[in-house]
């Protein structure tokens, strides 16, 4: 990959500022992303104000391994672990129950969303964190979603601690994930396809 030395520099980089409590924007499985480290609430908070969001609206975390759901989930239905293993896109699950997350990230009736990545830098990321990564649109509140690093608005660009340089030249335009749940009895309801 000739994109090798600039990929494990921002990997460092990120590194830093996320375990300062920084906040970053990167390339993540689906559009760019604003994140921090999810454990952290004065992080979150940054973000809320960053792109000028209601706290009400909640994000999403990254996890880069599914047995990793475990440590923030109190007591997943089993057949959310099934479903993953035929996922074909990224896609994210609302899980009932949040454990050890910072109580600005969790959403009000007490779910989080999460999505297991497999994009290399992010999974490389969170590998080596070893903590949740929020990710969150790289817009401000309304906006439409970016496509593109292009499409990134300079107010969250100039906001942010760090800006990943890897995949800044990729015009491919990039989907937000699909999202779903799980009803008590395993059902799954699609939220967004």
């Amino acid at each position: 990959m000739s994109n090798e030395p600039i990929f494990q520099e921002d990997v460092e980089a990120c590194l830093q500022v996320l375990r300062r409590g920084g906040i970053i924007l990167y390339p993540t499985d689906t559009i760019w992303g604003i994140g921090c480290d999810a454990t952290s609430a004065a992080a979150v908070q940054r973000i809320y104000e960053l792109k000028q969001r209601p706290a009400n609206k909640s994000m999403i975390i990254l996890l880069a391994d599914e047995k990793d759901i475990l440590q923030y989930v109190a007591d997943p239905h089993p057949a959310i672990f099934e479903y993953l293993k035929t996922v074909d896109r990224p896609t994210t699950v609302i899980y009932a129950h949040a454990l050890h997350l910072p109580d600005n990230l969790v959403n009000a009736d007490g779910s989080i969303a999460i999505r297991i990545v497999r994009e290399p830098f992010c999974r490389h990321l969170l590998k080596r964190f070893q903590k949740p990564l929020v990710s969150t649109s790289a817009n401000l509140s309304g906006g439409p979603s970016p496509a593109t690093f292009n499409d990134v608005p300079d107010a969250i660009k100039q906001g942010v601690d760090y800006v990943v340089r890897y995949r800044q030249d990729d015009t491919t335009p990039a989907q937000p994930s699909r999202i779903v749940k799980f009803t008590a009895d395993g059902q799954l309801v699609v939220i967004r396809s």
